[in-house]
């Protein structure tokens, strides 16, 4: 990967920028490749190439996700040498990248023992105290809370935000909603982020009456929700089987000018493909597909999954064209929903030529998959149809066989 780098970046129409040096870095971390990781985060300098915050985030990342944070806190220390400051932003990249792994009792620690020796800000204090929030842990909360006012900061929406999502998490809904209410007298007024949080607090306990009222509140004070307030509305109304509350807040999201992203997408369609029938998951489908939104592999599978079980063979096959229109491949996995949707309807000699252009492509399908659709095909008294797919599956067991007898042997073909 290295000697390819080194090769590639010599050509002239590839230069050594920012972003060539992320990909590598994040590539060799992600393999715990670490020395050659530092090697090159160390020829950024010699190369004159000056790294930024992200490029921090991600040497540490890779440290903390192998659980190196000794290494992690080396680098921090010893950051000169590589022509960046031990400064108050890089201290809160580390702390940061501490909190999103689940290390919050060193990022504690850490603050503890660099207080006084690196300048901290408001985001220092927030990052941890929103670490702590994550686990609901209240008392942790509160002393960092104290030590920041200790220090001259004042508590901003982030605080405030982080403070209500913990005691939300603890159970301890009524004072999340003091400590709302108290905002306005601290000279605060709340933003999206406190109101996330609220909102956020109720869906946990299912009191969508409340998540309706604040969502409401939030666009008279000229605080319009964004897409995190309707991610939390409407997987929670998803969750709670309130399906005809989520598709009108979804149609209000839309008409706002809010566009999901595609893992958005994926959360709403998969609750709705665990109940009853495929039909609001194909409204959510097609309407943030008319949108242009990107809908995702995972999302096409889950609707091909419930139609082809509820045997919607029609719709069926037009969502599986235009999952290929869309630039998604075909696996196993879809293969076997659209064979088993047909094997459903009766439509036996259509499930047989997709079963076929399976094959063709090297897809093997599970015994449980075959067994269905030749007992149905024998049960039509399709004997010769059966025998000759009977053929073709045997033959592509062989080669499945084969396949994982050469990997085993580490022959890749």
């Amino acid at each position: 990967m290295v000697l390819f780098f080194n090769w590639a970046t010599k050509q002239p129409s590839i230069g050594r920028d920012l972003g060539v040096y992320h990909v590598l870095l994040k590539s060799l971390g992600r393999r715990k490749f670490f020395e050659f990781m530092v090697d090159k985060f160390r020829g950024m300098y010699a190369e004159r190439i000056s790294p930024t915050c992200e490029t921090l985030d991600i040497v540490f990342d890779s440290f903390i996700r192998a659980r190196y944070i000794s290494k992690a806190v080396e680098m921090f220390r010893n950051l000169e040498e590589f022509g960046m400051k031990c400064d108050t932003e890089q201290f809160n990249v580390l702390l940061r990248g501490l909190c999103k792994r689940s290390h919050i009792g060193t990022a504690n620690s850490l603050l503890n023992s660099m207080r006084g020796k690196v300048g901290f800000d408001c985001v220092t204090y927030n990052v941890v105290i929103g670490g702590w929030a994550k686990l609901g842990k209240v008392n942790e909360m509160e002393k960092c809370l104290k030590l920041m006012v200790e220090d001259g900061f004042c508590p901003d929406c982030k605080t405030y935000s982080c403070l209500i999502e913990g005691l939300g998490r603890a159970g301890q809904v009524d004072d999340a909603i003091k400590i709302f209410k108290s905002m306005e007298g601290q000279g605060c007024l709340p933003d999206v982020g406190v109101y996330n949080a609220i909102i956020g607090n109720y869906v946990s306990v299912g009191n969508f009456d409340e998540c309706m009222k604040y969502y409401e509140e939030m666009s008279r004070n000229n605080c319009p929700p964004n897409i995190d307030s309707y991610a939390k509305l409407i997987c929670g109304l998803l969750k709670a089987r309130k399906v005809a509350d989520a598709l009108e807040l979804f149609d209000k999201m839309l008409h706002r000018g809010v566009i999901p992203t595609t893992g958005m997408v994926t959360s709403f369609i998969e609750p709705l493909c665990r109940y009853g029938p495929p039909h609001a998951a194909m409204i959510i489908y097609k309407t943030a597909r008319k949108r242009g939104c990107i809908i995702s592999l995972t999302a096409y599978k889950l609707l091909l999954m419930r139609l082809s079980r509820f045997g919607k063979c029609g719709m069926l096959l037009k969502l599986w064209d235009e999952m290929q229109e869309s630039g998604c491949s075909s696996d196993m996995d879809v293969y076997e929903y659209v064979v088993n949707g047909l094997c459903n309807n009766g439509q036996l000699e259509i499930a047989v030529c997709v079963m076929e252009e399976a094959l063709r492509k090297g897809f093997c399908p599970s015994r449980l998959m075959y067994s269905k659709l030749n007992k149905k095909l024998m049960a039509f008294d399709k004997v010769e149809t059966a025998y000759k797919l009977f053929l073709k599956v045997k033959q592509a067991r062989a080669n499945e066989n084969a396949r994982k007898y050469w990997r085993a042997n580490g022959w890749h073909f």
